[in-house]
């Protein structure tokens, strides 16, 4: 990293790998898995391209982010390495905190589906049980699948792969955030949202 705070101090070291402006924007993005450059930014409006590509460089070069072949075609993916992903934890755990900053609405910043995807494991994991039994949901937002796996484990949101879905809900993102955060409850949205498929399932999900 060209800066460094110069501190012998976990929380510095850190930040001197991901605190630059954009780099944990980009870990976000990668989170819900591997990326060609062009998807990353889309991604990411805003970021100048050459920005960019020296925040990809800076992030390969200490091993947070490593390239791929692709799995179709001779493009190249960006990825998170196995440390790298292992930022997810104190990702979520921002995302828990920010919760109060995120009641006023978006006001007129941007939005993209898969920034709430990201979300929701790391506001709906600290109510779920280990007694709930597995089940898949789907989640459609502005046009776009999302399934939302639960297990034991934990919930596991990626895009959706074909798979058997118990159940669909389709609704505006303010309401979705609104039940991951528990300020909401399905009764309360019913009539603003749409449901396919076994209600329970989506009660195990959000709760109630």
């Amino acid at each position: 990293m060209s800066r460094s705070y110069g501190h012998y101090c976990g929380l510095a070291r850190a930040l001197d790998v991901v605190g630059d402006r954009w780099n944990l924007l980009i870990v976000r993005q990668l989170l819900m898995g591997p990326a060609r450059y062009r998807e990353l930014a889309d991604g990411l409006p805003g970021i100048a391209t050459n920005l960019l590509s020296d925040r990809l460089r800076d992030l390969e070069a200490v091993g947070v982010v490593e390239r791929r072949p692709a799995t179709t075609g001779n493009a190249v993916v960006y990825a998170l390495t196995p440390w790298g992903a292992e930022l997810r934890g104190p990702i979520e755990g921002l995302i828990r905190w920010s919760a109060p900053l995120m009641v006023r609405g978006p006001g007129g910043d941007p939005f993209l589906p898969e920034w709430l995807a990201v979300a929701l494991p790391a506001l709906l994991n600290r109510t779920r049980t280990a007694a709930d039994t597995s089940s898949t949901i789907g989640l459609k937002i502005d046009e776009q699948l999302f399934q939302v796996q639960a297990s034991e484990e934990g919930l596991e949101v990626a895009r959706h792969d074909g798979r058997r879905l118990d159940a669909v809900l389709r609704a505006e993102p303010m309401y979705i955030l609104g039940m991951a955060t528990g300020m909401l409850g399905l009764d309360d949205v019913r009539e603003a949202v749409g449901i396919q498929g076994d209600e329970a399932a989506l009660r195990q999900i959000f709760g109630r």
